[in-house]
């Protein structure tokens, strides 16, 4: 009797575990099943509810005649971006004193206190207030200078990429000295606009790609001793500002060029406090066509700041490195820092002083003094303790 109900609940065990092995089969053939609709079945399931690896494209999901393999399908342009940052100093003579301390202390003596302002910009660029030549014949003038090549490495250590030579003293020692000054800046590796062995040369903008953004450097000068120094077709010079055209020509050329242009401009009265009226208008002018900030120079001496139409106006940065003054004014500098950020501009500044031919950082009582100073001379804007310019509220 034992034996038969030993028996039964042995078998009775035995269907228990055939039913539950059963149904783990049915199960997983069920999710066999499942999982073979959703990764083969038609294509519109898999369009829609096929998970897809990170980056990986399949073509049934790309939009028709889209050019899915230009990255900025996969992502779109504003998550791109970077902000691009530009630094601005004034007028660098690196002749008559700061040639001599050049001698003594090296070429990269007069940018000791501000090469690492200036090699933090993605791009950063001065007004070059002289030739760089060892040959030519001093031009009639009150002042003729010319720098030695080998002060350029100087401009090179400071993180300075570019330079204007737009200006009244480029041609101080002739077309030849002008020519050689190009050479040399090209053997530096160091980019240049507002000059040239003849007029195209001399209006073309620098161009520079940053940050898959090309940005335009335009030099221009409406302070020339000279009509023998306006650059013409068949002839050297400087690229001048006297007349609209080609002036305008150039400027469109370069906004249509690049992504962001800027214009910097050798103009106004030595010594002056505020440009004069054909500068404000001139400025406009740029800023209509489209460029994308305006920075001054030839002064000498710091004038105020304007916005128009969301873009700076610097209508002077002063003298940087250059002999010593025999004014305060000519010995206040700043740097001006303008920042690109997809489409928007912003600007600041940081002040400087000009003390043994050398722009050296300040103390704050110092640096609030030149602030405020500037905020009396500039226009729609102002000028917090930081140095953030920003518009009036």
């Amino acid at each position: 009797m034992n034996r038969i109900k030993n028996r039964k609940r042995k078998r009775k065990r035995q269907e228990k575990q055939f039913w539950r092995l059963l149904g783990a089969l049915l199960s997983l053939l069920v999710a066999l099943i499942a999982i073979n609709v959703y990764y083969l079945g038609p294509s519109e399931q898999k369009a829609v509810s096929k998970p897809v690896a990170e980056n990986v494209l399949i073509e049934s999901d790309l939009p028709e005649k889209e050019n899915y393999l230009d990255p900025k399908w996969i992502m779109e342009e504003e998550d791109l971006h970077e902000p691009i940052t530009l630094a601005f100093a004034g007028d660098v003579l690196l002749d008559s004193g700061v040639g001599k301390d050049i001698e003594v202390h090296g070429v990269s003596y007069p940018f000791k206190h501000v090469a690492s302002l200036l090699a933090q910009a993605d791009l950063a660029a001065v007004n070059l207030e002289t030739p760089v030549s060892k040959r030519g014949t001093p031009f009639q003038k009150q002042f003729a200078f010319r720098s030695r090549p080998e002060t350029l490495q100087g401009i090179v250590d400071a993180g300075i990429d570019v330079v204007s030579l737009a200006n009244n003293h480029t041609l101080d020692y002739g077309e030849e000295a002008l020519l050689d000054t190009i050479d040399h800046l090209k053997a530096y590796r160091i980019g240049y606009t507002g000059a040239g062995k003849n007029e195209e040369e001399a209006f073309t903008a620098h161009y520079k790609i940053i940050k898959g953004k090309k940005v335009a450097i335009l030099g221009l000068s409406r302070v020339l001793p000279n009509v023998s120094w306006f650059a013409k077709k068949d002839r050297a010079g400087i690229a001048n500002a006297y007349h609209e055209e080609p002036m305008m020509e150039y400027v469109k050329k370069a906004v249509q060029s690049s992504d962001y242009t800027v214009v910097m401009i050798h103009w106004n009265k030595e010594l002056a406090d505020y440009p004069e009226e054909y500068a404000k208008a001139m400025a406009r002018q740029f800023i209509d066509a489209g460029v994308t900030a305006v920075i001054g120079s030839h002064s000498h001496s710091l004038m105020g700041i304007e916005y128009y139409k969301g873009s700076p106006i610097y209508y002077s940065l002063g003298n940087f490195v250059f002999t010593n003054s025999s004014v305060p004014k000519g010995r206040e500098t700043v740097i001006a820092h303008i920042t690109l950020d997809n489409g928007a501009v912003s600007s600041s500044l940081t002040p400087l002083k000009i003390a043994a031919h050398q722009p050296v950082p300040m103390d704050q009582a110092y640096n609030e003094q030149l602030i405020q100073k500037l905020n009396n001379l500039s226009y729609n804007v102002q000028i917090d303790k930081k140095g953030n310019v920003s518009l009036k509220e």
